[in-house]
């Protein structure tokens, strides 16, 4: 009979993180462990990680639900009770496969294998102007063709000054930019901005303005002269009808797939063969996991055949991230595996 252990932890910044829900200095996130009598040395790690104003299960009895659902697991994933509690969801999902997959390749794909990397974008934290000319210069010295820029932390006219400065260095070919407004725009003016976007090649924007406006998102996925990339506004809608309607009343260009954020493994699923069917673009990044998390999501996007730069990058953000065989080598991401594909330290749980 499986069993599954719980180990809470506090992920450290190395330095303050300014999302649309203000500054992260810190990370709670819960640890998972199964384990099964009948093989004591047989287990596998996922990680719960919800994001505090974010997440749809940032709620009062979180903590409550998910160690009920660790102590009365048997077998199977409840998917339909635990439907909104994505996190939760997610760092079942990774335990179990981890505990399966055991000494072996978690999926039949080239980097699952060591044997391909997978490209990513490089991450530009909101910031002051020079924190974020400085880190846009780092990101492009290190080799990263793709950089996603977070706006809306400082004035627009000097967020669109440092854009211009990239764009007159670099061709879109050279580098390509992505700009995440997380909501930061008013819908009176989120069509000029996207014009002005639009005349220095930008590849995508996400979510320019707040979340639950589908009439307005609806208008400006329509009318804009740049690809409109929806996150945020995934979050919740955890229901496949819902999935579907959002997606047929919004026709957004792209979607971005947090499994943590949007339904875990099956649910971030659903939203591909959603957006497969309706030709919508797609691509999967991390949610701010520690290296637990961020190894599951890699392993699990490298099942899916994107094109274009993923949004992998936040595995270097703490200070005290777990080790894992995760190496980044300029824009590529890579998975070292071993002969016996060991995903995560042995003894592990005396960390915590």
């Amino acid at each position: 009979m499986k069993k599954i252990d719980i180990y809470p932890y506090t992920l450290h910044f190395k330095q303050p993180a300014g999302t649309s829900r203000g500054i992260y200095t810190e990370h709670k996130v819960w640890f998972l462990r199964v384990t099964d009598n009948s093989n004591p040395n047989r287990c596998g790690w996922g990680e719960v990680a919800p994001l505090v104003k974010l997440s749809c299960d940032d709620v009062p009895d979180f903590e409550s639900v998910l160690y009920k659902t660790c102590e009365n697991f048997q077998s199977e994933i409840d998917y339909e009770s635990l439907r909104n509690y994505p996190s939760i969801l997610f760092g079942l999902e990774c335990a179990l496969d981890d505990f399966h997959a055991y000494k072996q390749p978690l999926y039949n794909t080239n980097f699952a294998k060591g044997k391909d990397s997978i490209a990513i974008n490089g991450l530009i934290w909101m910031g002051t102007y020079e924190e974020m000319r400085k880190r846009i210069e780092e990101k492009i010295a290190l080799g990263f063709h793709c950089i996603k820029v977070k706006i809306g932390a400082i004035d627009f006219e000097k967020e669109y000054d440092l854009l211009q400065r990239i764009r007159n260095d670099f061709s879109a070919k050279e580098i390509t930019l992505r700009v995440d407004a997380n909501g930061g725009f008013s819908s009176r003016e989120a069509y000029e901005k996207l014009e002005r976007l639009a005349k220095l090649d930008i590849h995508s924007i996400e979510q320019p303005i707040k979340t639950g406006q589908w009439n307005e998102m609806a208008k400006l996925c329509k009318a804009t002269p740049l690809p409109i990339a929806l996150d945020e506004e995934l979050i919740g809608v955890n229901d496949s009808t819902k999935k579907e309607e959002l997606l047929d009343k919004i026709q957004p260009q792209y979607i971005i797939i947090k499994p943590s954020l949007h339904g875990g493994k099956r649910g971030g699923e659903e939203w591909i063969h959603l957006a497969q069917q309706k030709n919508i673009g797609y691509w999967i990044t991390s949610a701010l996991e520690s290296n637990i998390g961020l190894m599951h999501i890699a392993q699990w996007a490298s099942k899916f055949p994107i094109q274009i730069p993923q949004g992998l990058g936040t595995g270097g953000l703490y200070t005290n991230n777990i080790e894992t065989p995760l190496e980044l080598v300029g824009e590529h991401l890579w998975y070292k595996a071993d002969n016996d594909f060991t995903r995560f330290p042995q003894g592990l749980e005396k960390r915590f």
